[in-house]
């Protein structure tokens, strides 16, 4: 008998954020994670206290990066995979209602998400190898002064199985026990596409039936309903905000080249993140929108409904960003290299941070004035025809 694939490559491919995400993540852990492991076969050789201090550092450093980076990007990569599981299965309630009807079992048809897993090994493989690549560089710039004796780099198999054989399996095998977790409930909500589950409707919301406006109950209830959403423009935002406010320090802590390199990161995974989340969102509220428009509400109006309440969080997720920053860099100041000399002490930035601000402003702002140019060319035929 022929064994119906239902999740394809193709599938799978539209899970290119968990795969950036997963390679910023594996890039910068295994630089820092290889490096210490090499620095630590030569401890051995350090004989003075001043080598001793600064390698102490740099050792602090590698486990810093590697636990606050890896762990932040991690999280969210799993959110990030979660989400997309959920939202496939909601987009292909029948075709999965009708092989449980054929008898197909649960876990047969959610064995199938393994496929999502893929996302998170061309990622991590991307980063590892793309780490290789910067660690002779990397490794010069670490110990520019020669403070340290000459290390090698060398390869360790078991970053390899942690940062790129594990993750894999584990993202295959988490996409998997979700599947299976969101196929347990019975056939006929699956077979109904339009069936909504009833809520329950608070007193004070039914008192107050009317005193809201459409538009503004249906911007409130599009963020209830995308609490996923809310947490990616959030990261996108505290992205954007600290990787541009640190690598204009980073400098004094590491080198230009990590400072230029967070830069890098920082700008792709917000862009990405945030170019995600907005497609999402207007893409589940196509029907939505174009009923809006049969109702006579204007562009403006569309825009303000389903984008208009991210803004706030997007500026509260920049705030969050500042103040990650700058308690990162007064670890590494105070904790870290407060033994090193020549290492400056940290103060806040106000204007690298008035100038981020005002960069992220105007990106911020054109995107949603693109978006709501996208808002206002969606064909209400095509999209009712649909």
């Amino acid at each position: 008998m022929v064994i119906i694939m239902l999740i394809g490559i193709k599938n799978a491919s539209k899970l290119i954020g968990i795969s950036i995400i997963s390679c910023c993540a594996v890039l910068v852990c295994t630089m820092f994670l290889n490096f210490y492991l090499d620095l630590r076969s030569i401890e051995s050789e350090i004989t003075s206290e001043s080598s001793m201090i600064f390698y102490n550092a740099q050792v602090s450093t590698a486990k810093v990066v590697c636990l606050v980076s890896g762990g932040c990007l991690l999280i969210t990569s799993v959110v990030m995979l979660i989400f997309y599981s959920k939202h496939y299965i909601d987009s292909h309630k029948k075709e999965l209602g009708i092989l449980k009807a054929l008898g197909y079992s649960n876990l047969k048809i959610a064995k199938n998400f393994w496929v999502f897993g893929i996302s998170a090994f061309i990622g991590t493989a991307a980063g590892f190898g793309g780490a290789f690549l910067l660690m002779p560089r990397f490794y010069a710039l670490q110990n520019k002064d020669k403070i340290l004796p000459e290390t090698g780099i060398h390869f360790h198999p078991a970053i390899l199985l942690y940062f790129v054989i594990l993750p894999t399996v584990g993202f295959s095998l988490l996409a998997i026990v979700y599947a299976w977790y969101k196929l347990k409930g019975p056939v006929i909500l699956l077979l109904k596409e339009n069936l909504q589950v009833s809520s329950k409707i608070s007193k004070h919301r039914i008192n107050h039936e009317g005193a809201v406006p459409f538009a503004e109950d249906l911007k409130r209830s599009t963020l209830r309903s995308k609490k996923a959403l809310v947490f990616f423009i959030i990261f996108a935002s505290f992205c954007f905000s600290a990787m541009t406010q640190m690598s204009f320090s980073m400098k004094d802590f590491s080198s230009e080249m990590m400072g230029v390199m967070m830069l890098i990161i920082g700008l792709v995974l917000a862009f990405t993140t945030l170019f995600l989340a907005i497609t999402t969102v207007i893409n589940g509220n196509t029907k939505t929108i174009a009923m809006m428009k049969v109702f006579g509400y204007s562009q403006k109006e569309c825009c303000r409904a389903i984008l208009g309440g991210y803004r706030p969080l997007s500026y509260i997720g920049f705030v969050m960003g500042t103040v990650y920053q700058y308690a990162l860099l007064r670890i590494m100041a105070d904790i870290v290299f407060r033994d090193l000399e020549g290492v400056p002490s940290y103060q806040f930035d106000f204007p690298v941070m008035i100038v981020s601000l005002v960069v992220f402003i105007l990106v911020y702002e054109s995107l949603m004035f693109a978006y709501s140019d996208k808002i206002r060319k969606l064909s209400v035929k095509k999209i009712m025809m649909e």
